[in-house]
């Protein structure tokens, strides 16, 4: 097996192997292009986007800048995703987000990690783990998602929170190591902030 078919096995390989830089280079450069363009060239992004994903749904917005290991070449987004300002995907291996999740500023996704021992490192081993996020999550600002998690439909992940383990659907998860607070309960049907009442007209919209 050649270092590129390494990328997305989980085995350990050498990221700066030519080809795999020549690839790498490629894609860099459009990300380079999305995140010089201006507020205006809403199509531009649209497009851009088309080309540097793996996978892009309708409705799908990504403040810049973006920061990407692979330009999100190895991303895979359902519809109407929404990424605030420097979303970090360390994109070595496959991402996949689902429908309508949101991610805060400065929220960081990383699949990409370097073996314990220092011998292996020394010589630049890495190996990559997928991620997988699931249907109308909201990743709140600052969270960092590590190699090999999977967070279910539904679930909120505080602010800050390191997410080392996956998480069950329809949570509030924080913290560092991030854990589970509490379920999504028929309270958050009454409450969307501490003690400020939902409209009910607004769930039957």
């Amino acid at each position: 097996m050649n270092m590129k078919d390494r990328l997305h096995s989980g085995e350990l390989y050498l990221p700066d192997d030519p080809e795999i830089v020549r690839l790498q280079q490629e894609c860099l450069e459009k990300l380079y292009a999305y995140n010089a363009t201006r507020p205006g060239d809403s199509q531009k992004r649209a497009a851009l986007l088309q080309e540097m994903f793996a996978e892009i749904g309708k409705g799908c917005h990504i403040e810049p800048p973006l920061h990407s290991n692979w330009g999100g070449h190895h991303v895979h987004l359902g519809a109407h995703v929404y990424a605030n300002f420097n979303l970090t995907l360390v994109d070595d291996t496959h991402i996949y987000i689902e429908d309508h999740t949101m991610f805060g500023p400065n929220v960081t996704i990383a699949t990409a990690g370097h073996p314990i021992l220092p011998e292996l490192r020394e010589k630049n081993y890495q190996y990559n783990m997928p991620v997988r996020i699931g249907r109308n999550c909201w990743i709140g600002a600052g969270a960092i998602i590590l190699p090999g998690v999977t967070i279910g439909d539904h679930t909120v992940i505080g602010a800050g929170s390191v997410v080392t383990k996956d998480l069950p659907s329809r949570v509030v998860a924080v913290g560092n190591p991030c854990r589970v607070l509490r379920p999504v309960s028929e309270r958050d049907r009454e409450y969307y902030f501490k003690d400020r009442p939902i409209d009910p007209d607004l769930l039957d919209r």
